[in-house]
């Protein structure tokens, strides 16, 4: 069995979504039984998100027509792509689905006031509406789909906005809602990115959190394969809009993509891997615009890579933090201390490096800065410095060869590095440098050791 992923550019219109149709039913016509995942058509969760921010400042005749817009462009969609015999009833559903979304704002309106529950439950209608579309032009080319409610699937925490499933009771009611659909011989189709707290309140995994809900059904499942579809040829060794002359990277590990994945490979959500990584299910990476092309292959041990590095990553608009304090030379519980200002304001730190009186860490959550910054202020010398950037080399032979990382730091030598780091693992090699410089260092890593001709220089 296998979980197919797609989307929003690959759902964003009439065309695109037949062209989904048509990749499903070439998977059901060789022979293998599939899920189907999809995001919201590109755009929605942006304008939901928007709409709800509107409305809870008040600005409730601004939001109608946005609902009204997004209403219309559902139900253009699903009328071209649905059976007539079909198209009343979706649509019938579809109008139910906006009329809750603003009930939902107008509430909102009043009471003025905008939580992560109240959010979830108006951008999880992106997901619905694509989903029940989805299924629908599914049966219009002959393939036995039926939409299941992902709120009735994946059971999740309740840390709305960026909620984490629940594993062993998802699995049961995987085993209630969908199997029965699977050993019938039926396709189900599940909107991405949201679930259901174990009380039933609609929940969402953060952005890009589709991509997670497809390895947490494939691991509930016992999937063969996690396929996601794209717009792009698979991983790239770079960002293309950073770096010229990329290329797609045939193989990763599981390890390798989820460090691309964290520091910035937009192809990815950063959780994606870890249901796949447990349960040993290959995840591949594939564009459905160009069905013929191969992709990339994520499984726990690939064939050995091409090139020095298998790939780059970046992050932009990062903020490097120093702290200095003299107490904190031999001082046992410094760091603690210092996380624990972190952990307060739910604030993730990508990179740390240290010295014997100085940490230097990077965040690209800036929401609490100032309050992080005030509260490390108590207890030490603190410092900020914004507008720098991530450069992430990731390469299993990092691992293997000492000397790589040294010749990484040559090739960057002339440019303002702010910090360097190693994890422990050693499948990367991360410097902050000023943002400025950030496509030049690329390109610069990129051409010594991501290119296939520096192969053989590095043999």
């Amino acid at each position: 069995m296998v979980v197919m992923k797609f989307g929003g550019s690959s759902v964003k219109d009439a065309d695109a979504m037949r062209r989904v149709a048509d990749i499903v039913r070439r998977g059901q016509d060789r022979g293998r039984g599939s899920l189907v995942v999809v995001s919201a058509m590109s755009r929605v969760t942006d304008q939901l998100i928007h709409a709800a921010a509107l409305a809870a400042n008040g600005a409730e005749p601004d939001v109608t027509p946005m609902v009204d817009g997004l209403g219309a462009r559902h139900r253009q969609v699903a009328a071209s792509v649905a059976l007539p015999a079909r198209q009343p009833g979706l649509i019938s559903e579809l109008d139910a689905d906006w009329r809750e979304v603003t009930q939902l704002l107008h509430a909102l309106a009043i009471l003025r006031d905008l939580s992560p529950r109240s959010l979830d439950a108006i951008v999880a209608a992106g997901e619905i509406a694509s989903s029940r579309i989805l299924t629908a032009a599914l049966q219009a080319v002959g393939v036995s789909a039926i939409w299941v409610d992902p709120r009735r699937a994946l059971v999740t925490d309740e840390e709305h906005g960026a909620a984490q499933p629940d594993m062993a009771a998802t699995r049961e009611r995987m085993d209630e809602e969908v199997q029965p659909h699977l050993a019938a011989g039926r396709l189900p189709v599940l909107g991405g990115f949201i679930g259901a707290t174990k009380r039933g309140v609609t929940s969402t995994l953060g952005r890009g959190g589709s991509d997670y809900s497809a390895s947490i059904f494939g691991a509930a499942l016992g999937a063969a394969e996690i396929q996601i579809w794209t717009d792009v040829d698979g991983m790239l060794t770079a960002d293309p809009r950073v770096v010229p002359g990329t290329r797609s990277v045939p193989n990763l590990s599981f390890a390798e993509a989820s460090e691309l994945a964290y520091f910035g490979a937009k192809v990815l959500h950063p959780s994606t891997i870890a249901p796949a990584v447990a349960a040993g299910i290959p995840v591949r990476i594939l564009n459905s615009h160009r069905q013929e092309a191969p992709g990339t292959t994520i499984v726990a041990s690939p064939p050995p890579a091409s090139t020095p590095l298998t790939a780059l990553a970046c992050k932009r608009d990062v903020t490097v933090i120093d702290i200095t304090s003299s107490r904190m030379l031999m001082a046992h519980g410094f760091l603690r201390r210092l996380f624990e200002v972190f952990e307060r304001y739910r604030t993730a730190v990508d990179v740390v490096t240290t010295s014997e009186v100085s940490v230097s860490v990077t965040v690209d959550d800036t929401r609490h800065l100032d309050a992080i910054l005030a509260a490390l202020g108590e207890f030490a010398e603190v410092t900020s410095e914004r507008e720098m950037a991530l450069l992430c080399a990731v390469g299993e032979r990092l691992r293997i060869d000492p000397s790589l990382s040294m010749q990484i730091l040559g090739a960057l030598e002339g440019f303002p590095l702010r910090m360097v780091s190693q994890a422990g693992a050693r499948r990367n090699v991360t410097v902050v440098l000023p943002q400025e410089h950030l496509a030049a260092a690329m390109a610069q890593v990129h051409d010594r050791f991501c290119t296939l001709q520096q192969e053989a220089a590095h043999a």
